[in-house]
């Protein structure tokens, strides 16, 4: 697996298949470190950086799968919805990680 893949399954606690969409590619690109065409693997790591320095990687992860104001971050990545992403992780740059009591 490519480097660059597999620190972004870790950064943000992605399973294989959920590497694969929201990547847009199949394993055997992953496997074989194939990924020159995905311009969004590098975006990715790039705009997780800051949020990696700041946050526990295990913070990271499971905020990743948490609903905030625009839904869960995950859900953007999954419909490669990058953008939504990106305004998903300035908001958690801007708030911090808040949990919330469900009523």
């Amino acid at each position: 697996m490519s480097t660059a893949a597999a620190l972004l399954m870790d950064r943000l606690g992605l399973g294989e298949d959920e590497l694969l969409q929201v990547l847009g590619t199949d394993p055997l690109a992953v496997l074989a470190g194939d990924l020159d065409d995905k311009p969004q693997l590098p975006i990715l790591l790039a705009l997780t950086q800051e949020a990696a320095e700041r946050v526990h990687a295990d913070a990271l992860r499971r905020w990743v799968r948490t609903s905030g104001p625009a839904g869960r971050p995950l859900d953007h990545l999954l419909a490669q919805d990058y953008a939504a992403f990106e305004d998903a992780l300035a908001a958690l740059a801007e708030r911090g990680f808040v949990v919330r009591a469900r009523r």
